[in-house]
């Protein structure tokens, strides 16, 4: 039986606006379909491409940038640095290791002696601090008028405008996570409701033509494989389907089925969202390919993304020859006194 939900709203009469929304929420949900499924099938040769081409050119820098940590390290017991060179010395290897600790491109006895090099920097910066005197910083600066009573508390509290910042944005993270499970919650219900109700009009038990039962069988048995895999969209357009074959018309939905089924289909949305998000989260790799996905706001063409890892790879192979350069420097008492002097250390 062929069915548009679309057309059930009202088929022969105006839409109001209501289901006029409801017609833009089945629009957009089939859109984030067939958006998810795309990035579903594309998913695993995104991988793959991005290991072949991108990993190695990674794996290559970050393993120069640890020996340019080591080449540092050995350089401050066998030069004789300035005390002013030897602090710029080790802010570099604290840097480096800094950047090396959440690596997954070097192996274990590397990652080792890169913990052993953060730990040791971290616990001197600790000691460093606990030696100074302590001093009471009076801050003071004007407040934007438009800054609101909240950032008011926030700094009549102590905050700076940094804190404040993180705050409000740990605000909005958890506002987004309520609202996702919000709409989780909400497709759960909708999902049993919905569910049920198809079950109580086409149970085959109930069915003494067999004709029809095995109709009914063939539905109920959709029906389920849509419960299992969570597709409420799926579910909503079955309910109209049996609903009409039930009572023999085509006649619109109720001014309560419009609402009921426009906070059902709401849900169905952000959970999608969700989903594409979570799943393009999963692939991104690189700072240039999340501003790009976040621009267009997950409809990026899949084919662009291999564009951007080799790009990514591009840039990668062009630091990777600098960091080289550097490096080759590092290894002789005059190239580091160089980029000490031009302070491109």
């Amino acid at each position: 039986m062929s069915f548009d939900l679309k057309t059930t709203i009202q088929p022969n009469i105006e839409r109001s606006t209501p289901e006029k929304k409801l017609n833009r929420l089945i629009d957009e949900i089939e859109q984030q379909k067939r958006l998810l499924a795309a990035w579903q099938q594309a998913k695993d040769e995104i991988r793959a491409y991005s290991q072949k081409a991108l990993m190695p050119a990674y794996r290559e820098l970050y393993s120069t940038l640890y020996e340019q940590m080591q080449t540092l390290w050995n350089s401050l017991s066998m030069y004789g640095l300035s005390k002013s060179d030897t602090a710029q010395v080790e802010d570099k290897i604290q840097a480096l290791a800094r950047l090396l600790q959440g690596s997954r491109m070097l192996n274990q006895k590397q990652m080792d002696e890169v913990d052993k090099m953060h730990t040791y920097y971290q616990q001197a910066s600790e000691y460093s601090q606990k030696k100074k005197p302590k001093k009471k910083i009076a801050e003071s600066y004007d407040e934007p008028e438009n800054q609101g009573i909240e950032e008011d508390h926030y700094e009549s509290e102590g905050w700076n405008s940094e804190q404040y910042q993180h705050a409000r944005e740990q605000a909005k993270f958890k506002r987004q996570q309520d609202k996702q499970a919000q709409a989780e919650k909400l497709v759960n219900q909708s999902l049993k409701t919905v569910y049920l109700k198809i079950a109580s009009i086409i149970h085959p038990d109930r069915e003494p033509d067999e004709s029809k039962k095995a109709e009914k069988t063939e539905l109920l048995q959709r029906a389920n494989e849509a419960y299992e895999q969570e597709d409420l969209f799926f579910l909503l357009k079955l309910q109209l389907e049996v609903e009409q074959s039930k009572n023999g018309s085509n006649k619109g939905l109720s001014t309560e089925q419009v609402k009921f089924y426009q906070h059902a289909l709401e849900a169905q949305s952000q959970a999608l969202k969700k989903q594409i998000q979570e799943l393009i989260d999963s692939l991104v790799w690189s700072n240039k390919a999340k501003v790009a996905v976040q621009k267009s706001k997950g409809q990026l063409n899949i084919t662009d993304l291999y564009k951007q890892i080799d790009a990514d790879v591009s840039a990668v192979k062009q630091q990777l020859k600098a960091e080289k350069q550097r490096l080759a420097f590092m290894g002789k008492e005059s190239g580091l006194e160089m980029l000490l002097e031009h302070q491109v250390l």
